[in-house]
């Protein structure tokens, strides 16, 4: 029987078997029809069996649908089947579902493909593992770097390098290495690079390899030239004089020694050129010692040893310390900290020499200009780093000096007396580096210059 609506096929049904107990129990209380009696019973039974039916195909859609949801099965239609339009709009509600849940799940599987082609795509090595060690990503350019198939486990990475092993499995989140490894007499220089994350309550590590060797053959190539040359330039400024002085006593020995009894006689004014240019010769010796010295200082700093002080306290030192020198040059030294409480962990007599040296190569670039002013600032940036400048009123630097200005032994223009070594700045940059933190050069031409650590 075809109802047009679930509700009147309830209260119709519902009708039929209440008529239909009422005629049973008239004919138990007032007649002997037993035969109709029990054929009435009977129809009750069936009554209620077909009403129970009937109530139960709204939970066996309810319980497909959930299936479905639960099963990600979107496959299967929701339709009337004759069940009346209560029924229909329940179908057509639940397609909806279904429908959205489909879209849904298509854009998913259109996003992981997406993220899947860019992870096997990208130059970069990636692996990632969970807590056992069991890999669960290995993209292309992680095979292709370790020329492997696959890797179940981190340990299979003792069969590529054991000194890679213990790098990956020491590594913490959010933090880098550098590792030299050799994968089939090939050698790698690779940056390493680690995260972790949780993922359905699991927790997970991923790993990226970069192999750098290759730039880093060419910046250790260009620092080499690029030191040769600086190097090659002072010797050869201490050679060149010793060279030529000593080709000179030599000929003023020639030319003005007699000999008489088997001695040497040499007039007054050749002695008198003889012990100039042997001092000459002394003094380019000694500066040539000075400039070694340097060199092996710049590759001599200690280790810092971390304290925490007030940055204000330390610039204040600073500040005191180079203001004789600024004095004699008219320069005004002034001191600013925001916040006043600003404090540091750092190796405070290490960080005290670096500002020192660039605040004497900012007296050293304002050289007979009138009114200077040098600044120190302490500052906080906008992710809470603690940033030290050193800015001055001077005349700036050309963009092509200030590539080369951390050069160890690079000086601008020529040497006069009291002039900087060009160790200063490399030596503060080593500092910072060794710091974890950086050494920038900000300058225009006309505009001054600042020298930034950032910590």
């Amino acid at each position: 029987m075809i109802f047009k609506s679930f509700r009147m096929g309830i209260v119709i049904r519902i009708s039929f078997l209440t008529a239909t107990i009422f005629m049973v129990t008239y004919l138990v209380l007032d007649t002997q029809y037993y035969v109709s009696q029990f054929i009435l019973s009977i129809i009750i039974v069936i009554q209620v069996i077909m009403l129970a039916k009937y109530l139960e195909r709204t939970n066996v859609l309810l319980t497909r649908f959930l299936e479905a949801i639960k099963y990600s099965d979107f496959t299967g239609a929701f339709r009337n089947h004759e069940m009346g339009a209560g029924f229909g709009d329940l179908n057509k509600a639940f397609s909806r579902v279904i429908d959205k849940f489909k879209d849904e799940r298509s854009k998913k599987e259109e996003s992981i493909r997406y993220l899947e082609t860019v992870v096997q795509h990208i130059g970069i090595g990636l692996m990632c593992f969970n807590a056992k060690g069991e890999v669960v990503l290995l993209n292309t350019a992680a095979k292709r770097l370790f020329q492997v198939a696959t890797i179940r486990n981190i340990d299979s990475l003792k069969s590529i390098s054991e000194k890679l092993f213990e790098v990956v499995k020491k590594m913490k989140g959010g933090s880098r290495s550098l590792a030299r490894v050799s994968v089939n007499k090939e050698t790698l220089q690779l940056a390493i690079y680690a995260t972790d994350f949780k993922m359905r309550s699991k927790a997970y590590k991923l790993v990226s390899f970069q192999n750098i060797h290759t730039e880093l053959e060419e910046k250790e190539m260009e620092a080499w030239q690029n030191l040769t040359q600086v190097l090659a330039h002072e010797i050869m400024n201490s050679i060149t004089p010793i060279a030529s002085l000593s080709a000179t006593v030599h000929m003023l020995l020639d030319q003005n020694a007699t000999t008489k009894d088997e001695n040497y006689e040499i007039n007054g004014e050749t002695i008198q050129d003889v012990k100039d240019a042997l001092n000459t010769i002394s003094k380019r010796s000694q500066g040539l010692m000075r400039f070694v010295n340097s060199y092996r200082d710049f590759t001599q700093i200690p280790e810092p040893d971390y304290t925490i002080f007030e940055v204000r306290e330390l610039l204040e030192r600073v500040a005191n310390l180079m203001r004789s020198e600024a004095s004699h040059q008219h320069i005004k030294l002034e001191v600013t900290v925001d916040p006043q409480s600003l404090e540091l962990t750092a190796d405070i007599h290490l960080v005290e020499q670096a500002l020192i040296n660039l605040v004497k190569n900012a007296i050293r670039a304002m050289e007979g200009q009138q009114d200077g002013v040098i600044k120190l600032k302490g500052s906080i940036d906008e992710v809470g780093k603690v940033n030290i400048s050193i800015i001055d009123s001077g005349p700036g630097v050309k963009k092509s000096v200030s590539e080369k200005i951390f050069i160890p032994f690079y000086t601008m223009g020529s040497k006069k007396e009291g002039k900087g070594s060009g160790i200063g700045l490399s030596l503060s940059r080593q500092i910072m580096r060794l710091h974890g933190g950086t050494l920038t050069l900000d300058s225009e031409l006309g505009e001054g210059s600042e020298f930034k650590l950032r910590f």
